[in-house]
């Protein structure tokens, strides 16, 4: 082979290398910062902003308590607004387990009930002691368990 053949197959080698590199680099950048979306946070907030708070009829939850976990204590308010939970930093319930995903799961109002959806995550979202293997509705008191974080919807 000339010298030319061997210098442009190098090169090309050199490319397709550092373009596996640079493709790793960034899959495992999206994993654990989540995608990248300069103007999410300000679409989110117009969105709640242009949203009008709607109150909860009798008999409905009102909030979402962490009942168990490292985040245990922590309330958040009941809108028409879904709540996702997981380990990427724009969820609404931010996880530091490592036993769930970036996009672990939601809970989403439908019909005057709260649904909750696993995102295809790898250790599962239990609701009670059942697995949750589509969207679900969540009485009110019963426990949800992403990872060693336990979740629960309350008055």
């Amino acid at each position: 082979m000339s010298e030319l053949t061997l210098l442009l197959i190098r090169l090309a080698f050199l490319a397709v290398l550092w373009f596996f590199v640079i493709a790793a680099v960034s899959v495992i950048r999206t994993d654990l910062f989540g995608p990248r979306t300069a103007t999410a946070p300000a679409r989110k907030a117009a969105k709640a902003a242009a949203r009008p708070t709607v109150k909860p009829k009798k008999g409905e939850p009102r909030q979402m308590v962490v009942t168990g976990g490292p985040l245990q204590g922590t309330i958040i308010n009941l809108t028409e607004t879904p709540i996702t939970i997981g380990r990427a930093n724009d969820a609404t319930l931010v996880l530091s387990d490592d036993y769930a995903s970036s996009r672990h799961a939601r809970l989403f109002p439908q019909d005057g009930q709260w649904i909750v959806e696993d995102l295809g995550s790898t250790n599962g979202t239990y609701l009670d002691r059942s697995k949750v293997t589509r969207p679900t509705p969540v009485p009110l008191g019963v426990p949800i368990r992403i990872g060693k974080t336990v979740i629960e919807l309350r008055k």
